[in-house]
């Protein structure tokens, strides 16, 4: 499994893509979103995110383990970043040979400590009947997870799944 904390080393995501236009990138594809930090949507943000992959021809299982990683992060932001407060919520996708990079920004409370936030069972909303299992099931669903946090600024969840159909299982165009 992949770093638990963000390390500078990471390719890091374009933040300009205007500056992009008119330079043919080969085997790549971006797309960002940004919604309100409302659970409504959750479920939007995960259907989008599983339909950009479908350039990747992905099998079931990879997109219910990308639906899942991405639910849980938008959750977290949704729950943890903004409290009752509606801010905005950003999710980065790029797309590069037959991997998949998904970042959630929120600029919300910021996580105080990340490995014990990362822990399994963990939680800081018990009152909400939260199981502490978020990270935990990124780190299950993605190839890499990383994150990086900072108090009073915000938490950026960086994922990477890799795609490739492994025998016996049917991908989504109905090709075994």
């Amino acid at each position: 499994m992949a770093v638990r904390e963000m390390v500078a080393a990471r390719p890091k995501m374009p933040q300009n893509r205007g500056q992009r236009k008119g330079i043919i990138m080969e085997n790549t594809n971006e797309m960002s979103l940004e919604f309100d930090s409302r659970s409504l949507n959750e479920g939007f943000a995960r259907v989008a995110v599983a339909a950009f992959a479908t350039q990747l021809n992905p099998t079931l299982e990879e997109v219910a383990d990308l639906k899942t990683a991405v639910s849980e992060a938008v959750t977290n932001a949704i729950i943890h970043a903004y409290g009752k407060k509606v801010e905005k919520i950003r999710i980065n996708c790029c797309v590069r040979e037959r991997e998949m990079e998904v970042e959630v920004v929120d600029h919300g409370v910021g996580i105080r400590d990340v490995p014990k936030a990362m822990e399994p069972m963990y939680t800081t909303k018990p009152e909400l009947d939260r199981s502490g299992m978020g990270f935990a099931f990124m780190e299950a669903f993605m190839d890499e997870l990383q994150v990086r946090s900072e108090p009073g600024v915000g938490t950026t969840v960086w994922m990477k799944k890799k795609f490739g159909g492994r025998s016996g299982q049917r991908d989504l165009s109905g090709d075994a």
